[in-house]
């Protein structure tokens, strides 16, 4: 080979291997992550969604770029999140919890939008129907809201003396108006008292437990909601200290030290939620994925808090229980 062609030919790759990278790096897709909750306490709930994302042969970082958003419990920031996802022309929008879903149905009707929710996405108007979700929008339900009044029941079986209890919300959730409405309907069937108690933010916390103690609660139903299942270790350890039996809506609670937990499985929804952010990538349209729904509802009990705070778990309904903490 002559110098002058080998010259040629070095420049030459020199140029088309640079273009080629761009060209590679333009041709990586970004999703857009959007959530009520916190990177910290809800890291496991996006390592579940990457998990998905993973199946569908997409890995962050490699062949595809996640930008996230979390709203750390200030819901009226989801709307400008949104937006900017939008504008920013992602592929996909993950809009998890229900607040980031319907910030980003709000926000665009043409990008594809993947929720994850433990409430009725028909309810909420995320979609018409669960089968044929039509329009730019499908995803994931445990319907873990529905079950709620459950959880209050389940509390009145293991505190039964307990007559007066209450019920820990988001008040920006767009949820808790409807689910507050419900339980406290469960709450007179059953005949307890039930406050609505609220918390915007960890600094409410100790507030809320310093009410329990003035309305000489028996027992504290934590609602399902993005911002308060991301901080269930804290959760369980303030109930552990002053001793208030306390159900949640996931394992994690429980897990935690929470006396118990009853609900759908949040980190294989979330899993499910990046499976089919994955198959969007690949071509699929929402409006041909139906919404999945999740089919377990688990029951956890913790026995070793409830021993500590001197309560007979009933043998039926340790019998029942999908999982016994000891």
């Amino acid at each position: 080979m002559r110098r002058r062609d080998l010259i040629k030919g070095i420049v030459g790759s020199a140029i088309v291997w640079p273009l080629a990278t761009w060209a590679q790096q333009e041709a990586t897709p970004v999703v857009g992550f959007l959530n009520g909750g916190a990177p910290d306490g809800d890291a496991p709930l996006a390592a579940a969604f990457r998990q998905g994302l993973q199946e569908s042969g997409y890995l962050e970082g490699q062949n595809v770029t996640i930008e996230y958003r979390w709203a750390d419990g200030r819901m009226d920031q989801l709307a400008a999140m949104a937006d900017d996802l939008v504008h920013r022309k992602v592929a996909v929008i993950a809009g998890t919890s229900a607040p980031g879903a319907l910030a980003a149905k709000a926000a665009t009707s043409t990008i594809p939008i993947i929720f994850e929710t433990g409430e009725d996405p028909v309810k909420l108007g995320l979609v018409a129907n669960l089968n044929r979700p039509g329009g730019n929008i499908t995803g994931v339900t445990q319907l873990n809201a529905v079950v709620a009044p459950k959880r209050l029941e389940l509390l009145h079986e293991l505190v039964p003396t307990a007559t007066v209890m209450a019920l820990l919300v988001h008040p920006a959730n767009p949820i808790t108006e409807r689910s507050s409405s419900e339980m406290l309907s469960a709450a007179h069937t059953l005949g307890v008292e039930l406050h609505i108690l609220h918390a915007s933010s960890e600094r409410d916390f100790d507030a809320v437990f310093t009410n329990l103690v003035q309305l000489r609660a028996g027992g504290l139903v934590i609602n399902a909601d993005t911002f308060l299942d991301g901080r269930s270790r804290q959760l369980a350890a303030l109930t552990v200290r002053h001793a208030m039996p306390a159900i949640g809506g996931y394992h994690e609670f429980a897990a935690a030290g929470g006396l118990a937990s009853y609900g759908g499985g949040l980190l294989d929804a979330y899993r499910l939620a990046g499976v089919y952010t994955g198959r969007i990538l690949k071509g699929e349209k929402p409006a041909d994925l139906p919404v999945q729904q999740g089919t377990k509802i688990e029951l956890v009990i913790n026995l070793k808090t409830a021993k500590a705070f001197g309560l007979t778990v009933p043998l039926s309904l340790v019998g029942r229980a999908d999982e016994v903490i000891e």
